[in-house]
């Protein structure tokens, strides 16, 4: 993203070797110790790569894209990359740690918005902030849409 691509950027030309060593190491939370044969990195306890969730984050957040939708342009969008069902673990996996974490983007008390306006710092972030986990609804139209499509790839066989 963003910062990794500032790190290299001011390695190379403002001379700080330190920032490449920075950009190049794994993200870790490191909660746990550091071993020889083990590095708790970010990526593995989340089960996606930075580079997926910076696609997630923007087809949610800018392309205002619920579960269901987000999966149907996945599924074109990396159509080479993976399959149907390896997708759709991936989007259902991303809403559950977005939905389960989303409390956490609020930084006001939580107020009732009857109309757009309004004097506090959240006016305009009117997504909803606590959500149903389990996504019942929209996990179940993924797994219909997925099995649509093995069914018409066993059929083409």
């Amino acid at each position: 993203g963003d910062l990794r691509s500032f790190l290299r950027w001011a390695a190379d030309r403002l001379g700080y070797p330190t920032l490449a060593e920075v950009e190049e190491a794994p993200p870790t939370a490191e909660l746990e110790p550091i071993c020889d044969d083990y590095v708790q990195t970010d990526e593995e306890d989340m089960g996606m790569t930075y580079e997926e969730l910076g696609v997630y984050g923007r087809l949610r957040k800018i392309s205002r894209l619920g579960p269901v939708e987000m999966f149907k342009r996945l599924l074109h969008e990396w159509r080479d990359r993976a399959s149907p069902t390896e997708i759709a673990a991936k989007v259902k996996s991303f809403f559950v740690y977005y939905s389960s974490n989303r409390h956490k983007m609020t930084t006001l008390t939580p107020s009732y918005h009857a109309e757009n306006y309004s004097p506090e710092d959240n006016r305009f972030d009117l997504r909803p902030f606590l959500y149903n986990v389990k996504w019942p609804w929209q996990f179940r139209k993924i797994d219909e849409v997925v099995m649509a499509r093995e069914r018409s790839y066993q059929e083409s066989i």
